[in-house]
């Protein structure tokens, strides 16, 4: 039987790039985002190509979307054996500029985003005793990154539910894996929150963004979609892309230079 994905902020950067890769390598592909036009984009090049596709709009926040997204997905290929949980938003901004809206938003994307589906599938996964579950995290969530406490909670709780989940799943059957990029190049920025003191602070610090995107050290959504097809092959605890591994082994072996680093670019 074909085996079949569900991958979450399937729309654009890293879950479109991995579906992409899935489908090449004769995987269905679920494919769930907010933006419907975007993502039957993505589904349409994939049949085009000769794969099998299947687009759901869903607002992973949303818990009874989520639910309908993993009903038709069953539905539709009878069983699903790996989920990418991908989808997330950014955001850069000192705590005093961070609203209580701002948190619940984050929190609600990048980790509520991740359970309801991880709490959809589960039961399917533990009646077949077996199943793959992979949590897109950030290298923000192995160290902590200047002005973005609420970015780095978030992904600091996707690693805590990673390994947790881990260590409770392992015994049946069900593979729980992590990979944390560093910065990636791609259409994040559409959807990322910046924000400073006053609108010159926030417009330096997108432009800081971008031009970080276009550096040596971002990490391109192909080879973290490469990264994630290791993973369902061979899988293993966690995959630090790039220059993120680079980062977290300095806050690792170093983390009180690793911090003074990180304050100095503040001041900058």
């Amino acid at each position: 039987m074909t085996l079949t994905a569900v991958i979450t902020g399937a729309s654009q950067g890293i879950g479109r790039a991995t579906a992409y890769l899935l489908a090449r390598k004769g995987y269905n592909v679920v494919l769930a985002a907010r933006q419907h036009d975007r993502l039957e984009a993505v589904a349409g090049k994939i049949q085009e190509q000769g794969g099998q596709a299947l687009a759901i709009p869903t607002d992973v926040t949303d818990i009874q979307q989520v639910n309908i997204l993993i009903e038709k997905a069953l539905e539709t290929y009878t069983q699903v054996d790996v989920l990418i949980n991908n989808a997330g938003i950014c955001m850069t901004a000192p705590m005093a500029q961070t609203s209580l809206e701002d948190w619940q938003k984050i929190l609600n994307v990048n980790l509520w985003g991740y359970i309801y589906p991880i709490h959809a599938l589960l039961p399917h996964f533990l009646e077949r005793r077996q199943g793959t579950i992979i949590n897109v995290g950030s290298f923000g969530g192995k160290m902590p990154l200047p002005h973005m406490s609420a970015y780095c909670t978030s992904k600091y709780a996707v690693t805590g539910l990673t390994e947790t989940l881990r260590l409770e799943l392992e015994p049946k059957g069900i593979h729980v894996c992590g990979v944390h990029p560093s910065v990636t190049n791609s259409d994040f920025l559409e959807r990322a929150v910046f924000r400073g003191e006053g609108d010159n602070s926030n417009q330096r610090i997108r432009q800081q963004m971008e031009e970080m995107l276009k550096s040596p050290l971002a990490s391109q959504p192909e080879a973290v979609a490469e990264d994630i097809w290791n993973l369902i092959k061979s899988p293993q605890a966690e995959i630090v892309v790039a220059t993120g591994a680079i980062a977290t082994n300095l806050y690792r072996l170093a983390p009180n230079l690793t911090r003074w680093l990180l304050q100095q670019s503040i001041k900058q």
